[in-house]
């Protein structure tokens, strides 16, 4: 179908719930595998880097698999666009599958590193479409029922992430976090083929400068944050993340003044709820990935937890969030989304100081389940009603491009979550147990940390909490000046 088309996504696809639900198999899997790797960390970090004692080297598996994510979405959405969202997802369905096996057979941390790339890059062309496809195919006024789907799939699976990683390192070891997405990616790529309909189309030029200057200034911004601690944050560290923030201003620049299709319509900001948005998914997706580190180290380093003991304590989330999410998707199509907004977000915060009050080697270890059911119920409130709220006003022709505008802040805000908090622990460490990381690097994923160790260390993974506390508190701020959808006001 070509964009001389007159016949309606909408007409064409009278039930588009069979093509949601296939999108959203593959759409689980890629986000399954932004936090299962947190939880198999320590045992990745003991097979494949044992002899140092930095936490930063192991933190590129979870950072390169981000920070691939993030810089083609911007590019991919408008693929999607262009040739139609079901290619572009069942090219970037195969991509993840294949490297999903490369990075169960690596043998070092390099080689899994660049594997993890390869995934992220598979994920950017997936993720995109499946926003995109729920946009061009509801309406407006029963969008919020798919996007409840959406935000539960979101939000269960970077909860699931954990749980799943610590079966499969338990029971089978490490590799199988990355092997067992093959099944699954070849039932998806079925199911996708099968029962997503073709699209219309639009034609579209492609931004190559600005692919370019975005890719530039995430790395520089990204590896700078990354690498600070490592370097003492040398005075060329620091450089390198002002010169990725320049690069950022120049990009954003060029795309005010282009005379062809920018590669982010800045037009789509004017829409205040779409602006907005984006703002608060970003802090959602820090805290998010930031908050996966220092609580997995937490449980199973200084409290002795295995993998498997250490995800069990997420139950309450996965299944809080996985039950109410539904529920609030469709509340939201009725009222103004401040009032689910409002009270998820600051329930995330809670839930998040909850864990910085209990992370000591002191505190009864089912506690824990308290803030998990806590931030299970915030998710609910947070993940599709962003979604929705975003995406309700796009006109089809820039579908792509506002779904790939959106998972590109969120993803962006992942990097750097996972950047800043690796940086954040290990300053917390060192001010907590000066020289001890180096003393217990041997012993670094084995669960085997001495007493007096563990209490400083406890201390550090506590204090590394506060950071993601803060980014989403702030973002209740933001929320509060979202305007009440159009739909609710001609009603």
């Amino acid at each position: 179908m070509t964009a001389s088309s007159t016949t309606d996504a909408r007409t064409a696809t009278p039930n588009p719930w069979p093509a949601l639900w296939a999108l959203v198999l593959g759409f689980f899997m890629i986000l399954v595998d932004t936090t299962i790797v947190s939880v198999a960390n320590p045992a990745i970090k003991a097979a494949l880097d044992p002899e140092t004692a930095n936490l930063d080297n192991v933190v590129w598996v979870t950072s390169a698999y981000l920070l691939a994510y993030a810089v083609p979405l911007l590019v991919t959405g408008r693929l999607g666009d262009r040739f139609g969202p079901k290619h572009i997802y069942l090219i970037g369905l195969a991509i993840f599958t294949a490297a999903s096996l490369a990075c169960g057979l690596s043998g070092s941390l390099e080689a899994l590193i660049i594997a993890r790339a390869a995934q992220g890059l598979g994920a950017a062309l997936m993720t995109p479409q499946t926003m995109a496809v729920i946009t061009r195919t509801f309406p407006a006024e029963r969008r919020g029922a798919a996007m409840g789907l959406w935000g539960a799939t979101a939000g269960v699976a970077t909860l699931v992430g954990p749980l799943a990683g610590g079966l499969l390192v338990d029971g089978f070891g490490w590799e199988w976090i990355f092997f067992v997405n093959i099944p699954v990616g070849v039932i998806a790529f079925v199911l996708a083929w099968r029962l997503v309909p073709q699209l219309e189309t639009h034609p579209h030029r492609f931004d190559i400068l600005g692919v370019v200057l975005s890719a530039v200034g995430l790395f520089l911004i990204v590896f700078g944050l990354q690498e600070g601690e490592h370097y003492d944050w040398a005075a060329w560290v620091w450089g390198m993340i002002a010169a990725g923030i320049a690069v950022m201003v120049v990009f954003i620049w060029t795309q005010s003044r282009t005379s062809s299709e920018p590669l982010v319509p800045l037009e789509l900001f004017r829409d205040r709820n779409f602006a907005i948005s984006n703002i608060a998914i970003a802090a959602v997706g820090f805290t998010v990935t930031s908050m996966a580190l220092p609580l997995a180290f937490f449980t199973q380093l200084a409290r002795g937890l295995t993998p498997t003991e250490s995800a069990l304590l997420l139950i309450p989330m996965a299944v809080l969030s996985g039950g109410l999410a539904p529920l609030a998707g469709r509340i939201l199509d009725r009222v103004d989304p401040r009032l689910l907004l409002v009270p998820g977000l600051t329930l995330m915060a809670a839930g998040l100081l909850g864990y910085v009050l209990l992370m000591n080697t002191g505190a009864p270890i089912l506690l824990l389940l308290i803030p998990a059911a806590i931030i299970g119920v915030a998710n609910a409130g947070m993940w599709g009603p962003l979604a929705t709220t975003a995406t309700r006003n796009l006109p089809p022709r820039q579908a792509g491009a506002g779904s790939g505008i959106y998972n590109t802040t969120r993803t962006i805000g992942s990097v750097i979550g996972s950047a800043a908090i690796a940086a954040f622990m290990q300053s917390r460490l060192e001010a907590n147990l000066p020289g001890a990381a180096d003393a217990s690097g041997a012993k670094f994923g084995s669960g085997a940390m001495p007493p007096v160790v563990a209490e400083g260390f406890s201390a550090a993974m506590g204090q590394a909490m506060l950071l993601p506390a803060v980014v989403i508190a702030a973002s209740v701020i933001v929320v509060a000046f979202l305007r009440r959808p159009a739909h609710l006001v001609r009603g």
